[in-house]
């Protein structure tokens, strides 16, 4: 079995001797989220900046059948989420489905699934970091957009500087701003949508915008799977809960909680406020592509300030994104390096239990990317962005080999671990790999929204990595070959 990070409880003050968190010396990580943290880490991570900004264009494209897209998608994340809760249920790790893959499939795959989910959030750093720093630019002009990167990304690494207790604290807030505003966004376009809202009275919204207007699927079936490559990427973070799990006082109940309320999150949060959108205005509303389809929303309720609303919204989403991104990379940094597949250095935590080496690392990966965004983003940051672009359903792909695999061996080692199962294994489980397998063969079609770019170029970077997995593993073996060869001469 893979050496996993070793837990003590925050509040006890276990940490390890002289606070190095030097690996094998008894410290390491310390169980510094509460459980309302996990809660709302849970609930806030399926709820991306992609959701608020990026649906327009997949409007746009499938008319009001974007709904199955996003169900589709949605299905799919269920049941990876499922098939991974039930790993992560029965050894709770920072290393999540990456250290799975790794007892699973071999060295190669663990090493290989979470460098890339690593590059993944780094790159993810840049994007968020610049899409905060245009919104917070248009309201304080003075300061220039690379400053305002420079101290959001400054701020919320010194957050996680601080103790794995502090992350938890700023991401409760962020996604509690989210969940609630989406709430409220539902509740108040639920009543409009069906003419009880006091005071409105919108004479375009209604459940017929659903039909009229070229029908449900004004651009046929083929739309769907269209708009499945323009949501797909707006659900990744729904897996956060299960590396944050592992510092958490009961992993195993926060696992199986996050688990068991994946199905209610995605039919909310995004079936339902997209159900809205589509439901208060025509799907070829100009104003849905103007304005983006929440504000298109708002403004059509007649709500005062709706841009600067939604700006605030979409802020809080940045920021907790970059929040969540930046512990998510340092902390698949932290299990590289507990495994040995990343340098030693990454796997020291501080008397806090902080793996300072590896948040640090990401920030400066995350700094790169950000000053090619702005000297190169037509080149270099735009290479960055489409070859990690694909990463998600290869992270997807892994979680469902791994668990093929993880099942029996759980079964055959402790079964008792099993508290949370993958419905209908392994069938069920073989039908998502080839969903996924199939996703992906269709974007090497789509040329339009640069599908194939993004799959071959994720491919590349994949293959670079996967080959060094595996000359690193054969130098491994050679090595470990050579060392038993020379105890058995030496005895």
């Amino acid at each position: 079995m893979t050496s996993q990070p070793t837990l003590t409880k925050a509040d006890h003050g276990h940490g390890g001797p002289g606070g190095t968190g030097d690996p094998g010396s008894g410290s390491g990580l310390h169980a510094g989220l509460k459980n309302r943290h996990l809660s709302m880490i849970a609930i806030g991570g399926v709820i991306g900046a992609g959701l608020f900004v990026g649906s327009s264009s997949g409007i746009a494209t499938a008319g009001p059948g974007i709904l199955l897209s996003y169900a589709l998608v949605g299905t799919l994340v269920v049941l990876v989420m499922r098939m991974l809760g039930e790993m992560s249920a029965a050894n709770p790790t920072s290393g999540s489905f990456s250290a799975h893959a790794d007892r699973a499939l071999g060295r190669w795959a663990g090493f290989s699934i979470g460098w890339l989910y690593w590059f993944f959030w780094v790159v993810v750093l840049a994007v968020e970091a610049t899409a905060g720093a245009v919104i917070l630019e248009g309201w304080v002009p003075a300061v220039p957009q690379w400053a305002w990167a420079l101290i959001v990304m400054v701020v919320l690494t010194g957050t996680n500087l601080v103790s794995v207790g502090s992350y938890g604290e700023f991401e409760f807030w962020f996604a509690g701003i989210k969940v609630v505003a989406i709430g409220a966004f539902i509740v108040i376009g639920g009543l409009a949508v069906f003419g009880v809202l006091p005071g409105v009275d919108s004479d375009q919204a209604g459940l017929s915008n659903l039909t009229e207007h070229g029908g449900f699927l004004p651009h046929g079936p083929g739309a769907i799977l269209t708009g499945v490559l323009l949501v797909v990427f707006s659900f990744m973070g729904s897996e956060i809960a299960t590396l944050a799990a592992g510092e958490s006082e009961d992993p195993q109940r926060a696992v199986t909680k996050s688990t068991n309320s994946i199905i209610w999150r995605i039919g909310v949060f995004y079936l339902g406020s997209i159900l809205v959108v589509v439901s208060l205005l025509p799907w070829d509303s100009e104003s849905i592509q103007d304005k983006g389809s929440y504000v298109a929303a708002l403004d059509s309720l007649g709500i005062a300030h709706a841009g600067q609303i939604m700006n605030f919204i979409v802020l809080t989403s940045v920021l907790s994104c970059l929040n969540s991104g930046l512990y998510t990379a340092s902390r698949m940094a932290f299990s590289l390096g507990q495994r040995g597949d990343a340098p030693r250095s990454f796997a020291r935590t501080t008397e806090r239990g902080v793996p300072r080496t590896a948040i640090l690392v990401s920030v400066v990966f995350g700094f790169v990317a950000v000053f090619f965004n702005y000297k190169f983003p037509d080149s270099v940051f735009l290479f960055l962005v489409s070859s990690s672009g694909a990463v998600a359903l290869f992270v997807w792909l892994v979680i469902c080999f791994s668990q093929l695999r993880m099942r029996k061996i759980i079964q055959a080692e402790a079964p008792e671990k099993l508290v949370v199962k993958m419905w209908l294994y392994p069938y069920l489980t073989w039908a998502t790999a080839a969903l996924i397998v199939f996703i992906l063969g269709y974007m090497l079609t789509d040329t339009e929204h640069d599908g194939r770019k993004t799959v071959l170029l994720s491919l590349l970077v994949a293959a670079v990595v996967l080959v060094i997995a595996v000359v690193r593993q054969k130098l491994g073996s050679g090595q470990d070959r050579e060392r038993e060869q020379d105890e058995v001469a030496a005895g």
